[in-house]
């Protein structure tokens, strides 16, 4: 029985984590600026359970350690992983006996020179936190759950949605698990695990379709049954190249017959239902979405950039669309409008402020990250007047927004975003007949602002076309690597 439960006090539970996506595809490194790091009352502020009018406020001890998340982006700088590892397993030995942990983590973070980060972060936190203590980790399904990841914890669970509009619901289900657990003295419930053979781009994959909707929809039946304690479902994240990508399932639970049972359940249906994964909305090539785009009266007609999107890993500095933008003979000559935000480029953004607003500039935008990589890293010529300019975005730095005939850009002088309204500025999308955007699915705002939409397979570092990207390591056969003559898979699960 936990100590806390037998002793009659609140349990300690701690608070950390280090929460990333990267793609080893691409060419940006993420160092420790990126991250914004966590600690103190702060953490505590992060979550609203913790707070003192919160339900689980007064059932538990909340210790904060340290967190750390950035923007997804390319593999983690050795140096700043080790730093920000370090610093919460000091704070994990410092804080005193634990009877638990919450642990906010991603589950897609590589880092240069490792091939299971997340396994080897949870590794040392093990250690330092010791065998008795129970750990609960929230996670995205677009994580991958490694042997060595799952074995080191107790509790595990990801969202059920795509997009995440319960990224901070399941933080919580996360903690309310722990909270039970501890209180209650029941201790560790099994782990049934089993990963699948299958790995797809997350808009393959949306909750917001069929198979993905009825699939994940299922997981709150399971949670509910006698004997289960949580259900969850990841698709893998598709833009590393390490043996731990592909798809798994982890069925928790005091009963472990029925743990077993179920996993095994949830990953014949994933594996069955793997053909029928398809992209979230209609798509092409960059130049064929940018021409039915064009020819169409939805206004405004918003298209994915999805290769370079920099909330999945892409490097955020790629004009390659901004540049068959320009060569599309109505936007060109004005007889159409398109706004297209967010290209990573500070030394364009410099000149621009030099020059002023209204100014005519002459720029070479994009590629500073990405330039020499692949062709479509080139930078793109761009002549136009300064139509904005602002000053210390909290996320994209300085911006400017260059227009040339009835194309706009927006220039970052770091990685930004742009899913709400919000982040436009001064600039309204509803203005334009074209919003191009750096993203793959839509997020709310966005979908809700869409009269219609076409997602473009454009080239970067999370290319939807899975075979351009050149996958080495990865364990085959893998759906949709191999499918001709593939086996059926074992998909028994393992009790861990």
């Amino acid at each position: 029985m936990n100590p806390a439960a037998s002793g009659g006090r609140r349990p300690r539970i701690g608070i950390g984590g280090m929460h990333i996506e990267s793609s080893t595809f691409s060419p940006h490194r993420a160092a420790y600026d990126d991250f914004r790091v966590t600690r103190g009352a702060e953490l505590l502020d992060r979550y609203v359970w913790t707070r003192p009018d919160g339900d689980l406020a007064g059932r538990a001890e909340w210790v904060p350690l340290l967190h750390a998340v950035s923007l997804p982006g390319g593999p983690v700088e050795r140096g700043t992983y080790d730093r920000i590892k370090g610093e919460l397993i000091e704070r994990l030995r410092r804080a005193g006996p634990l009877d638990g942990l919450v642990y906010d983590i991603h589950g897609a973070m590589s880092v240069v020179g490792l091939e299971d980060a997340e396994g080897d972060l949870t590794e040392a936190v093990r250690e330092a936190i010791g065998p008795d203590a129970l750990i609960s980790a929230a996670m995205d399904l677009h994580g991958n759950v490694s042997r060595r990841l799952a074995g080191r914890l107790d509790l595990i669970t990801a969202h059920r949605l795509a997009p995440h509009e319960d990224a901070w619901e399941t933080r919580e289900r996360a903690a309310r698990k722990l909270v039970e657990r501890l209180v209650s003295g029941r201790g560790r419930p099994h782990l049934a695990w089993v990963q699948i053979p299958v790995l797809l781009p997350g808009e393959r994959t949306s909750t917001r379709l069929e198979p993905a909707k009825s699939l994940y929809g299922r997981l709150a039946a399971v949670e509910a049954m006698d004997g289960v304690v949580d259900a969850a479902i990841w698709v893998g994240y598709a833009w590393a190249d390490e043996p731990r990508c592909r798809a798994a399932v982890v069925v928790t639970g005091d009963d472990p017959v029925l743990a077993v049972e179920q996993t095994r359940s949830l990953a014949r249906e994933y594996w069955e239902m793997r053909r029928d994964f398809a992209f979230v909305g209609p798509t092409g090539g960059a130049d064929e979405c940018i021409a039915e785009a064009v020819a169409s009266s939805a206004r405004p007609f918003l298209i994915s950039d999805s290769g370079d999107n920099p909330t999945a890993g892409g490097a955020g500095d790629l004009a390659y669309m901004l540049g068959r933008l320009l060569a599309n003979e109505d936007l060109a000559a004005g007889r159409a409008t398109a706004l297209h935000p967010g290209i990573t480029d500070p030394a364009a953004v410099a000149e621009c402020f030099a020059a002023g607003p209204g100014a005519t500039v002459r720029l070479s935008v994009g590629g500073g990250i990405s330039r020499g990589t692949a062709d479509h890293a080139a930078p793109c010529e761009l002549t136009g007047e300064v139509v904005a300019l602002r000053r210390d975005d909290p996320v994209g730095g300085d911006l400017a927004a260059v227009r040339h005939g009835g194309v706009t850009a927006i220039l970052v002088s770091r990685r930004k975003p742009f899913h709400t309204l919000a982040d436009f500025g001064e600039l309204d999308p509803r203005g334009y007949d074209l919003v191009v955007v750096k993203i793959g699915y839509l997020e709310p705002e966005l979908y809700a602002l869409a009269a219609d939409w076409r997602l473009a397979l454009t080239p970067g570092g999370v290319d939807q076309d899975l075979a351009r990207l050149g996958h080495r390591r990865l364990v085959r056969p893998l759906y949709p690597f191999d499918d001709e003559g593939f086996e059926v898979p074992h998909l028994e699960p393992m009790l861990l």
